[in-house]
């Protein structure tokens, strides 16, 4: 069992520029990423997709590889995940180098642990009849049964007649977090995507949810690694 961690990180960001190699608590936001990855059991490698020279040089002094720049038409706004790993998956055969998991990680996604990363690829490998784990979480305060829209007018319109409801009343849902998914690299390929009816669902804690996107998303997850990071080395 061969196991290829992937971690894209271009070089364009219009959300919060740079902010792949933004410093998050004296190292770049990008490096979170890459030692969560090496620090699993089971990966056998750390592969960084970028088309930035810059970004290259935090991956590689980090401990990730960068065995080749992404080419131009894959670094744009509209190019989608699945394309990156599968050029990613593709050009890496040429090499002769082949694996049977594929674990993508996205930097903007650094409060996962490398334990939950181990737990997905345990979870994922002793379930014969699934393919494919990402890791989810609990919908609260956004729940749909808490939403309302407003009318042309400006008044409150609600679904549910304006019915306060508990949340223990409310139906279980939960949403894709973003900071785990782990696939057979088969199956990835036929689908072009980790969700199917294949899929397992890894529940994580509301803290490692946070993503970043804007310099608010970021302020928030600063204060959350500085938090929880440092009850942890205790």
């Amino acid at each position: 069992m061969k196991i290829l961690t992937i971690i894209p990180a271009r070089g364009g960001s219009k959300g919060l520029p740079g902010k792949n190699i933004k410093n998050l608590l004296g190292k770049p936001l990008l490096a979170w990423s890459i030692e969560q990855g090496l620090s699993s059991k089971y990966v056998d490698e750390v592969i960084v997709s970028t088309d930035c020279k810059e970004i290259a040089n935090v991956a590689k002094k980090f401990g990730a590889r960068v065995p080749f720049m992404r080419p131009d038409y894959l670094a744009t706004d509209t190019t989608s995940t699945a394309d990156v790993l599968l050029y990613t998956i593709e050009e890496l055969s040429k090499m002769g180098e082949v694996f049977d998991y594929i674990l993508l990680l996205e930097p903007t996604s650094p409060l996962r642990e490398g334990t939950d990363i181990d737990l997905a690829i345990e979870t994922l490998v002793g379930n014969e009849n699934a393919k494919s784990i990402v890791s989810i979480s609990k919908v609260e305060s956004q729940h749909p049964s808490f939403c309302i829209s407003l009318s042309n007018e400006g008044f409150l319109q609600s679904k549910n007649n304006f019915q306060v409801l508990r949340r223990q009343d409310i139906e279980e849902l939960f949403y894709y977090e973003g900071s785990i998914y782990f696939s057979e690299i088969s199956k990835y390929i036929d689908k072009k995507n980790f969700y199917h009816e294949k899929t397992l669902g890894l529940e994580l804690p509301k803290w490692k949810a946070f993503e970043i996107d804007d310099e608010v998303d970021f302020i928030i997850v600063e204060a959350l690694l500085q938090k929880y990071y440092k009850k942890n080395k205790k």
